[in-house]
């Protein structure tokens, strides 16, 4: 039931939100409380928005009842920076348009367009857009710039925060900037005076700090999207260029981004590709500072832990089972405009790696199956861990990021404290041109002695990554609830306090999604954890990444196959639990429409999924236990009224035998 002041900002609402776009019931605010995190909230109020004037209504709407608001697009966000328990407002699929310049220069999108999406339009001109994270084909680009996200061949150099052109922004009182407008532009400025001064006098007291400005270079010369990009006030004398760019890793808590255009970076046609296996993590590494001076586009480093979870699946290399247990490889990728420039490419890494030691001979290959081979090796890592987990365990992926001078010392560092935490399970991979590593392991957050020894382990890794290393607890994930406690010891208290003023000079009455990026409570990372009920062997592996929804046929009517997974393993742990009998009466008859009779069972979804969910199946043997229970129905029905039902058939066969008479045989047939 919500509240007086939910009913009455509901009600207010559908002012202008038609009804089958606004949501208040438990099982639509249930399937929108799920993103890719390991956190669950579930919000009192959907709204699923398709223009710019819809956020605008929202957002005011918010403003006069004071009600917390929190924006999502496909909410593949790790962090749990995507959810809320207050009013959830989704950006609406149909809202994607995406828009090429006619120099091919730039691209402009809206919030729904997905980041593949924008890659295929630009394929045919031999462009892309600078970030390329691994969810790419279903997040959307306004989630993208959000989280500032890089990817595999981004880095530093081409991620959101250095790609972005241009931005509609929708702020907290309902006031727009559009910065690709001059004259909207000086409007702007002139009509929020106050906004712009309080955002001048920070850039100010940053500026005239020479120990500041060290700092935040320092910081910003590895990927870090841990807490506000305050470098913004460094690179930019510009108040609108300090904005824009403060928009991108924001996640929400700042303003909305209605639209934004990319810069376009070429996208070269010839690769070449060549897994290098290496004694050990040191030797790895130790190319690394080479291959940056390469014409490299990426250069993923993967320790044995990492290839033996892969070792075994079809169609990869079967030297990877014989290698020993110091055993690391590096993934490396070149591409050129033509043939001529990639071979020439390829000489020239080889012939600066001769001096490391490597356990074969390095080869590369331009053929395009065998080189996806390889990077199979690199993409089945996260599927592999989320598939051999133990089931009602919860897969975390980390991300930090080390200067890659030392690199091989804090990789060596991380494996300590795996096994100090006991997490036996736990490999690493990660983007070693940046120096961003990724650890995956299986958590049980079911049980308050695990969810213990998780915080003691986060906590250590913490120290590890910030005290000895200097490095940043958040490269390319955004830091959402996961790493909001320690924004405050990554930074200092001195930037921590200028990162708390640029969220009030933003939003004042703070209602744009509280707790994420900024939060004081220091067990936030461990508080709002997801539930992960063993309920059926052809579901228990999901991980939530949403990455099945834009197949799915049903997206647009009813829910997605991530959404019938949480809403039915609720269902389904409130039946084996005997929990809140009425409840699970109210979702279960929901379900029978939006998640049982909507689903196309095509199994599309499948292709999508990492861990090869096919949400059809599950609803197939749903259907077929309801049939099946309704003949026991029929069967129960029968024995108890056989009586009634011989005198009927006796009756029956006399009228049969009647009517014959009359009007013949063929009156039958």
């Amino acid at each position: 039931m919500l509240s007086d002041k939910y009913k009455n900002l509901f009600n207010s609402l559908q002012e202008l939100i038609p009804k089958e776009r606004l949501f208040s019931d438990e099982l639509r605010t249930l399937a929108y409380g799920t993103d890719a995190s390991f956190y669950r909230l579930i919000p009192k109020i959907v709204v699923k928005v398709i223009s710019e004037k819809e956020v605008i209504f929202v957002i005011k709407k918010c403003n006069e009842f004071n009600i917390p608001i929190t924006f999502r697009a496909s909410g593949t966000s790790l962090s749990g920076q995507s959810i809320t328990d207050s009013v959830l407002v989704v950006a609406d699929r149909s809202w994607n348009k995406i828009t090429i310049s006619k120099d091919k220069l730039k691209i402009t999108l809206q919030p729904a367009a997905l980041g593949g999406r924008a890659n295929l339009e630009l394929s045919k001109f031999n462009k892309k857009i600078g970030p390329d994270p691994a969810s790419i084909n279903a997040a959307t680009v306004t989630g993208i710039a959000s989280n500032n996200a890089s990817g595999m061949t981004s880095g530093v150099k081409y991620n959101s925060y250095n790609t972005v052109k241009d931005m509609r922004i929708v702020f907290a009182n309902g006031v727009i900037l559009d910065t690709s407008d001059s004259d909207k532009k000086a409007d702007f400025i002139e009509g929020n005076r106050e906004f712009i001064v309080e955002l001048l006098d920070l850039a100010w007291n940053i500026n005239k700090n020479s120990g500041l400005i060290n700092r935040i270079k320092k910081k910003y010369e590895i990927k870090n999207t841990t807490g506000y990009g305050i470098n913004s006030f460094i690179d930019f004398q510009d108040p609108i260029e300090i904005i824009k760019h403060l928009m991108i890793g924001s996640e929400g808590t700042l303003g909305f981004i209605s639209e934004i255009t990319f810069n376009t970076i070429p996208y070269l046609p010839n690769k070449a590709t060549a897994l290098i296996i290496f004694p050990n993590v040191e030797k790895a590494c130790s190319a690394i500072p080479i291959l940056k001076k390469m014409p490299v586009d990426a250069a993923e480093i993967m320790d044995r832990a990492s290839l033996r979870s892969v070792e075994n699946k079809e169609g990869l290399p079967s030297y990877l089972k014989t290698l020993t247990e110091t055993a690391s490889a590096l993934l490396i990728e070149t591409s050129a405009k033509s043939k001529e420039k990639l071979e020439n490419n390829i000489n020239v890494i080889k012939r600066n790696l001769l001096l490391i030691d490597t356990v074969f001979p390095i080869e590369f290959t331009t053929e395009k199956k065998e080189y996806l081979k390889l990077w199979n090796v690199r993409k089945g890592l996260f599927p592999s861990v989320s598939k051999a987990r133990k089931p009602g365990t919860t897969v975390v992926i980390e991300d930090v990021n080390f200067e890659t001078s030392k690199l091989a010392d804090a990789v060596t560092d991380l494996q300590k404290v795996f096994i100090k935490h006991n997490y036996d399970d736990t490999i690493i991979w990660g983007h070693a041109l940046s120096g961003n590593i990724h650890f995956v392991f299986a958590q049980d957050f079911n049980i308050p002695s695990e969810v213990k020894r998780y915080k003691n382990f986060m906590n250590d890794i913490v120290e590890l990554v910030i005290k000895k290393y200097d490095g940043s607890l958040k490269a390319e994930h955004g830091t959402g609830r996961n790493m909001a406690p320690f924004v405050k010891y990554e930074w200092g208290d001195e930037i921590y306090e200028m990162m708390k003023k640029i969220k009030k000079i933003f939003d004042p009455k703070g209602i744009l999604n509280p707790g994420v990026l900024i939060n004081d409570d220091t067990e936030v990372h461990v508080k709002n954890l997801k539930p992960t009920p063993i309920v059926n062997p052809i579901i228990d592996k999901c991980i939530d990444c949403g990455f099945c929804e834009n197949v799915c046929p049903s997206k647009n009517l009813t829910l997605t196959p991530r959404q019938r997974i949480t809403v039915w393993r609720e269902i389904s742990n409130l039946r084996i639990n005997r929990k809140d009998f009425q409840r699970f009466e109210e979702l279960n008859k929901n379900f029978d429409y939006d998640g049982e009779k909507t689903c196309a069972t095509d199994g599309l979804c499948e292709l999508a999924c990492p861990v090869d969910i096919d949400t059809g199946k599950l609803i197939k043997q749903i259907r077929s236990e309801k049939l099946s229970l309704d003949n026991k129905k029929y069967a129960k029905w029968l024995a108890n009224n056989f009586k009634l039902i011989t005198t009927s058939a006796k009756y029956g066969l006399n009228i049969v035998s009647f009517f014959q008479t009359i009007f013949g045989d063929s009156v039958l047939y």
